[in-house]
This record gives C-alpha cells, sequence and structure tokens, in this order.
C-alpha cells in the first residue's frame, strides 16, 4: 500500500512541475503536425487514381512517424527521472518520506511504478495515436500492433530504470549524461549491427550485438517495427532506413526484461545502502 501510494505522489508530482501537461500539449502537437501532413499526402494519391501504389508511402510514413515518437518516448522516460531520486537528495525534500516509518525501497519502487504508468499513457498517445491517424484516414493499419507497442514500452521502461538507478548514486547532471550517452552507444551500435548484417561483416554485428547488451534500448526499437511491418525486414529497399536487416532474437527480448528487473533491483538495494 505504501508503494502504491509513492506512485500516487509521483504523478501528483509530475503534475505540480508541469511536466504531465507539457508532454501531454507536445504530444498532441505532434500528432496534429503529423496528421495534416498525412491527410495531404493521402489526398494527392487518392486525386491521382494510385491508391494501389500508395502502400509502400504509408508504411514509410507511418514507420517515419513511429520512429519520431519512440524517440519522443526516450526524452520522456529520462526527463520525468531523471532528478528523482539525485535531485531530492540535494535539495533534502526526500528526507520527510524517509524520517517517516518508510522503507527506502519502497520510496524507490513507488516512484518507478509511478514513472511506468507515465510512459504506459505516452506510448497509447504518441506510437498509438500515430497508428490510429494512419488508420483512421486511410484504413491502412500495421500489423502486430499490441506486440509493437509492448516492445516499445519495454524500451521506456529500460532507460527510465537506468535513469533510476543513476540517481541513487549520481548527480543529476551525471545521470542525464550517463542516460543519454548509453542510449547514444546503444543507439550507434544497432546501425552498426544492421549495416553489419547487411554487408554480411561479423565484427560490425558483433559490436552492434555487445552495444545492445550494454543497454538493450535500441533492439526493442527494431523488434517493434519488425513487428509492425514484417515486409520489411531483410533490407534497405523496403522502408529506407526503417528496414530491419538484422532481427533481434527472442533471447535479446528475455534479456531485456532481466535487464530491466535486475536495475531496479540494484536501484533499491544501492538506495537502501546509501548515506543521506
Amino acid at each position: 500500500m505504501t508503494t502504491l501510494t509513492i506512485a500516487r505522489l509521483t504523478l501528483k508530482e509530475t503534475q505540480r512541475r508541469r511536466i504531465l501537461w507539457i508532454g501531454l500539449i507536445m504530444g498532441l502537437a505532434f500528432l496534429v503536425i503529423f496528421g495534416t501532413g498525412f491527410h495531404f499526402i493521402y489526398k494527392e494519391f487518392e486525386a491521382e487514381g494510385s491508391m494501389q501504389d500508395a502502400t509502400f508511402a504509408f508504411t514509410f510514413l507511418t514507420l517515419a512517424g513511429l520512429y519520431v515518437s519512440n524517440f519522443l518516448i526516450i526524452m520522456l522516460s529520462v526527463l520525468i527521472s531523471v532528478s528523482t531520486i539525485s535531485g531530492e537528495i540535494d535539495t533534502h525534500t526526500i528526507d520527510t518520506l524517509i524520517t517517516k516509518p518508510i522503507r527506502r525501497w519502497e520510496v524507490v519502487l513507488g516512484k518507478w511504478l509511478g514513472f511506468a504508468l507515465m510512459i504506459f499513457f505516452g506510448v497509447l498517445l504518441l506510437p498509438g495515436g500515430i497508428l490510429l491517424t494512419v488508420y483512421l484516414r486511410s484504413g491502412f493499419t500495421m500489423l502486430n500492433v499490441p506486440a509493437g507497442l509492448a516492445f516499445m514500452y519495454l524500451e521506456g521502461l529500460i532507460i527510465m530504470t537506468v535513469s533510476i538507478a543513476g540517481g541513487t548514486r549520481l548527480s543529476t547532471l551525471a545521470n542525464g549524461a550517463l542516460a543519454f550517452m548509453l542510449y547514444g552507444v546503444a543507439f550507434v551500435g544497432g546501425w552498426v549491427e544492421q549495416v553489419g548484417a547487411l554487408l554480411r561483416n561479423e565484427t560490425a554485428v558483433d559490436l552492434g550485438i555487445l552495444s545492445s547488451l550494454i543497454l538493450p534500448s535500441e533492439v526493442m526499437w527494431k523488434k517493434a517495427s519488425a513487428m509492425f511491418q514484417p515486409s520489411v525486414t531483410g533490407g534497405f529497399e523496403m522502408a529506407g532506413p526503417f528496414s530491419v536487416v538484422s532481427q533481434p532474437s527472442n533471447a535479446m527480448i528475455v534479456y531485456a526484461v532481466l535487464y530491466v528487473l535486475v536495475l531496479l533491483l540494484a536501484a533499491l538495494w544501492s538506495f537502501s545502502r546509501r548515506d543521506l
């Protein structure tokens, strides 16, 4: 019950700091811009009577929108959690919680649950909104939508958990730098693996796999992309930069789930042992 109370207070705190409202407004603005652009492109195909040739364009545009929304989910995951532990330690606001009969691990777990709920609604709003917009305007839909959104949600959880774990030991600035740098390593490594698979360069593929082991975030987007549109798996000719040449294995998915669980347990243990 204490953990759920902390989660509820975490959501209220994001409202007080206007993070939730800013995220909602910017998310809606993004959907309006995407929807407007997609509407006029659809009208162009409709006017030319070439709707049979529109599948590739709709696939590309939808994946492009999902790609951007995926990055926005990453940004949201970091920004909402980067200062939740370290910032409250620096300002001593967390003292009001830990002086009460509340275990430290309950504070961390409650905050994690609150942020996990925010990311869940963020995935429904952004990637889910993209898919809904395209479907309502054109009737075009991606495949395996629940599974694809689940992998995007898992990616957000990975980044958020890294940020919370780092906040138990690092300052807010150092924690933010660590989270974004790790994501940068995973992002570049993911592209190295894809290009390496296309060129059949085993060294490049191994480097990409190593980066995914360090932070299995980008690999979750690749898996989601492959689930949304299996036809883009195999080469750049189908959807350009959104194609998936080397599809993540099921073992990597299991690793990503364990990564979140182990890192969360490490965060609970680390904050419980830290001197305040």
